[in-house]
């Protein structure tokens, strides 16, 4: 049975055997195959470290409370960047190496391009159909989401429109703010432009849809769960890294969250500490109800960087969590997924995390930190590579790079001209945050994109070549077959010590 503590059990295990089997596991990670696909945190400059002076344009609200219009104000904000600022708009990077995948997920229309019957064909799984025409949005609603996740996405893609004011060409486009993906590849292999899969935009994919990834709502704040937009998560979350060391940190492997939201979640907790045995391995349920009660004093994402390792496990499907337990400077421990979202593609194993066997967890997860605590500066530069990934190339300036670019190409595919459909709404930071209340609106202010940018999105890099793309996916599959083979062979090590 599970026990509401988590005080470690010493184990009945020769310490010395365990050691030196250990041993002969260590690896040297700088000779890992990582060919093109390195870790660009080393190379890649922050963009915007010194940006120009900007203009600020806050939002006026006083027109919505005295007479609650939500019709959006006139020149209230420049419709173009040409002349705003003083500041040169040409200081252009390279975007970072996830951006590629924006062409993976746009390929099953890049010979056919994109019909208005493959839009239309997306209406009866989408939340909400975006226009954007002449740099202004427009929302026309099907059905009502899970909590806020619509009004925080749209919210995101306002302040791209502020970002980039006049440079987001004019589309049209489903957004199904569920967690599954729905569009099965299969059945649209046809050349026939009439076959071609509805494109639909979400937050996650796998390798059996062609769903297009998009940023999640919590970029922007979740304020169900008192979860603070990303710019000021980052934030916190790195100043938290800084007050405990990883060499200080609980050696143990941690994870908080709904386990009643999937069964692989229900399994992992049989991996908890107990009376007969400890699997590293310190698990917590997170009641969210009791939370909210509470004040989320127990909830704080950027105070949970306490432990060594930290589990990243899917819910439903992927989970918001992912991004959160990556930047924590702890390894993260990802329990074979079966989703993806627009950046986790190119987080590689034993470089930026290690893998975790979905069918057999527990001697996973217990030989992943038994291997680092063993070989403590190889698993902290793990960790260290992990954070500096999130840290550097998931910062809000590339997030908005990558709706930029993805929507960009997305509307060069389209075969037919956006028009506002009846019914559709104009949307406009006024209309949302103004008239919003409690967490919803300090998470809009937070958040609110105050001025232009003044330099150019960064450029978006070539698709992958299919030979580099086949080379990468066998290099992650080897590592994680390599990891499979250590963990079999100290376990066959252990049994036959038992025995002796």
């Amino acid at each position: 049975m599970l026990r509401k503590s988590c005080l470690a059990r010493p184990l009945f295990l020769p310490l010395l055997v365990v050691a030196a089997f250990l041993l002969s596991f260590c690896i040297n990670t700088s000779k890992l195959p990582i060919d093109n696909f390195t870790d660009q945190t080393t190379i890649l400059s922050q963009k915007n470290q010194n940006p120009p002076r900007s203009i600020e344009f806050p939002l006026n609200c006083t027109i919505f409370t005295s007479n609650f219009s939500k019709i959006c104000p006139k020149n209230s904000y420049p419709t173009t960047v040409d002349n705003i600022n003083n500041g040169s708009i040409d200081q252009s990077s390279m975007c970072p190496d996830y951006f590629r995948w924006i062409h993976e997920d746009l390929r099953p229309w890049s010979t056919t391009g994109i019909t208005r019957d493959m839009v239309e064909r997306a209406k009866n799984m989408s939340h909400f159909r975006l226009v954007i025409v002449n740099g202004k949005a427009y929302i026309d609603k099907y059905k009502k989401s899970i909590q806020t996740r619509d009004i925080f996405t749209i919210w995101g893609i306002l302040q791209l429109l502020r970002r980039y004011p006049g440079k987001v060409s004019d589309l049209e486009l489903m957004f199904d703010s569920g967690d599954r993906p729905k569009v099965r590849a299969r059945g649209h292999r046809g050349t026939n432009s009439t076959d071609g899969p509805p494109p639909l935009f979400r937050y996650c994919g796998d390798r059996w849809t062609v769903d297009i990834v998009f940023p999640d709502w919590s970029f922007w704040g979740w304020a169900e769960i008192n979860i603070k937009p990303w710019e000021s998560m980052l934030k916190e979350i790195k100043e938290g890294n800084e007050k405990i060391k990883w060499m200080e940190r609980e050696p143990y492997a941690y994870w908080k969250g709904n386990p009643h939201v999937a069964e692989g979640r229900r399994d992992l907790l049989k991996c908890n500490v107990s009376d007969s045995q400890d699997w590293n391995a310190r698990l917590f349920v997170q009641d969210w109800i009791l939370e909210s009660q509470q004040g989320y004093r127990h909830s704080d994402l950027s105070k949970q960087c306490t432990h060594r390792y930290k589990i990243y496990i899917e819910g439903w499907a992927w989970s918001v969590s992912e991004k959160y337990i990556l930047s924590c400077d702890s390894v993260t421990l990802i329990v074979k997924p079966r989703y993806y979202d627009f950046f986790t593609r190119s987080l590689q194993p034993l470089r930026h995390y290690w893998p975790i066997r979905d069918d057999d967890k527990c001697k996973s997860i217990k030989f992943a930190v038994d291997w680092g605590n063993k070989y403590k500066q190889k698993a902290q530069a793990i960790g260290k590579a992990a954070s500096d990934f999130i840290q550097q190339e998931l910062n809000m300036n590339y997030v908005y790079d990558y709706m930029f670019h993805l929507l960009n190409e997305y509307s060069k595919l389209l075969k037919f001209e956006p028009k506002i459909p009846d019914g559709a709404v104009e949307l406009c930071p006024e209309t949302m945050a103004c008239l919003a209340n409690g967490l919803e609106k300090t998470f809009m202010m937070e958040s609110l994109v105050k001025s232009p940018a003044t330099t150019a999105p960064c450029t978006i890099p070539p698709p992958y070549e299919p030979q580099l793309l086949r080379k990468f996916y066998s290099s992650n599959l080897n590592s994680i077959r390599r990891v499979e083979n250590w963990e079999n062979k100290y376990w066959e090590s252990m049994t036959k010590q038992q025995k002796e």
